[in-house]
């Protein structure tokens, strides 16, 4: 496998938007920039005055457009272009298997903040098990850009912010959430939510506090000792997993959330609060398969 990034790139100021993080990403990595188009051919409500010619050389110019901003933005970082054929999911998700990550843009909802997750969108992140990230273009947000060594240029980055379950086997999750913040010199925020046991006592509850405490530091020991360069800030909090993500994600460089891989249907296993992470984060979201 040729290491690289990959952006899939559909001609909307969101897919611009995932151009350029994933272009500052493989300035991190030391890796090309792949951006991709997939063309999945007429439909029955496609206008017969636009025939596939026109179709490829849209596509050929959008995306040289694209990678001449990038180029420009950062000199020195290798970009390819490449137009695909067939249904969208299938064919991002095979160009995501030679790939770091793929990078894909999502529709703001409108005034609120977050994401608007389509059934391209669902359908990839569901099928792929290379790391996925939804960036969006949120008008006033500037994340820090990195310069053509990959280094900070402008100042520290914001925090990652991995959400985990204690109870789940979850170690790509947590590698990758190390990973991103050690390559961004950022704080590391790890986020478990609990809820109160079913007969309710006040020393339940501190006893209930007190064991996630523990059982959280307890399994992010190892990833501590071999990312010691990390700050790690755990954090157990009491309350509904997906708001308290969401919540933390308005101030967030990153989150960090994963997936159990199911081979079934499509759109039926993303998981509840990782779903509602991707309709509702204010930052980019990496979604990591697990088993």
């Amino acid at each position: 496998m040729t290491r690289n990034v990959t952006v899939g790139l559909d001609g909307t100021v969101e897919g611009l938007a995932a151009a350029e993080w994933g272009a500052r990403e493989a300035m991190l990595r030391g890796v090309p920039l792949h951006l991709v188009h997939v063309e999945e051919g007429p439909s029955a409500l496609t206008r017969p005055a636009i025939t596939p010619e026109m179709r490829r050389t849209w596509a050929e110019e959008m995306l040289e457009q694209a990678a001449s901003d990038v180029r420009q933005h950062h000199p020195g970082l290798d970009v390819i272009t490449r137009q695909l054929a067939g249904p969208p999911p299938a064919a991002l998700s095979a160009a995501a298997s030679e790939a770091d990550l793929l990078v894909l843009g999502s529709r703001g909802l409108g005034s609120i903040a977050g994401f608007l997750l389509g059934s391209v969108g669902l359908a990839t992140v569901s099928a792929t098990e290379q790391p996925v990230v939804l960036v969006r273009a949120t008008p006033g947000r500037v994340d820090v850009q990195a310069d053509s060594t990959g280094a900070d240029a402008s100042g520290p980055y914001r925090d990652v912010v991995l959400g985990v379950d204690i109870r789940q086997d979850c170690d790509s999750v947590i590698a990758f959430a190390f990973d991103a913040a050690a390559r961004r010199a950022a704080t590391l925020r790890v986020e478990h939510t609990w809820t109160m046991p079913l007969v309710y006592t006040k020393f339940a509850a501190v006893d209930s506090g007190e064991e996630v405490a523990q059982l959280l530091s307890d399994m992010l020991l190892p990833w501590r000792q071999k990312f010691p360069s990390v700050n790690v800030v755990e954090q157990p909090l009491f309350g509904g997993a997906s708001q308290q993500l969401v919540y933390a994600s308005a101030d967030a460089e990153l989150m960090v959330v994963g997936r159990r891989i199911h081979h079934a249907p499509l759109t039926a296993h993303i998981g509840p609060v990782t779903h509602a992470v991707l309709h509702h984060s204010a930052a980019p979201v990496a979604v990591i398969a697990h088993r």
